[in-house]
């Protein structure tokens, strides 16, 4: 037996809607890959000296690599950012705004022993949604600036090394970790900023890390404890839910 946005009606009572649309399921598959990649290039970047990793060859083939990895990060959360906008119903950040109130409220019911179920995120879900999404953001565009600054790549790059080429000097022949043609003056102008936009970069990684962790320690709990097949709607795209959903399609 189905219901309207169809749903179906299961044999053990459960009601079964189609939440997550293909895009929002790709897209959050895919960032896990390449986070996942991007963090392990980034640690040896970190680490190369402990690792035997040595010589600039090596360490501009590892920027590379990260760069070309975190290009694909940038398109992938482009896409999805412009989905948050134009895509399914659950899909838009307009359904994610995260509340105060709200967490109170479905804290509160949960020490109760009641278990509120949600077609979308609840309301802890939220935050962390938009924490980790506001992170990417930041992630994105930093690491940009230092594909930029440090070997002249994409979108930055090009002004960079406008800006860093001395007087007489052609641009494009400026080459990573290379002075030759470089305005030293400009370039000793530009490091405290490239410095920032480094640390930031670092940073946000790093609290990314933490939200990821608490992140799926949160999903775990409730797939145990509160509404499971959360974990399977992210690969199938539907919930089965038993009793009123708190949030609707309206």
């Amino acid at each position: 037996m189905s219901t309207k946005n169809n749903n179906k009606i299961e044999e053990n009572g459960l009601v079964e809607y189609q939440v997550w649309d293909k895009t929002v399921r790709i897209f959050h598959w895919v960032n896990v890959v390449l986070i996942t990649a991007l963090m392990f290039i980034g640690f040896i970047m970190m680490f190369k000296s402990e690792l035997g990793i040595s010589g600039l060859p090596a360490k501009i083939k590892l920027k590379e690599l990260h760069t070309v990895i975190g290009y694909m990060f940038a398109i992938n959360l482009i896409i999805r950012l412009v989905w948050g906008v134009v895509g399914s119903h659950f899909a838009k950040f307009s359904k994610m705004r995260p509340k105060t109130a709200e967490v109170t409220a479905y804290k509160n019911r949960l020490k109760k022993g009641e278990n509120p179920q949600y077609l979308g995120h609840n309301p802890i879900g939220k935050f962390a949604v938009v924490a980790i999404m506001a992170l990417s953001i930041v992630i994105m565009v930093t690491g940009l600036i230092r594909a930029g600054t440090d070997i002249y790549y994409p979108p930055f790059g090009g002004a960079i090394s406008h800006y860093l080429a001395a007087d007489n000097t052609d641009p494009a022949l400026i080459k990573a970790y290379d002075d030759t043609g470089v305005n030293l003056d400009k370039k000793a102008s530009m490091k405290p900023y490239k410095s920032l936009a480094g640390d930031i970069h670092t940073y946000s990684v790093y609290l990314l890390l933490l939200l990821i962790l608490l992140h799926i320690i949160g999903v775990i709990i409730a797939e145990l404890r509160h509404q499971p097949g959360i974990i399977s709607a992210m690969f199938s795209g539907k919930k089965s839910i038993s009793g009123q959903c708190e949030d609707s399609f309206d």
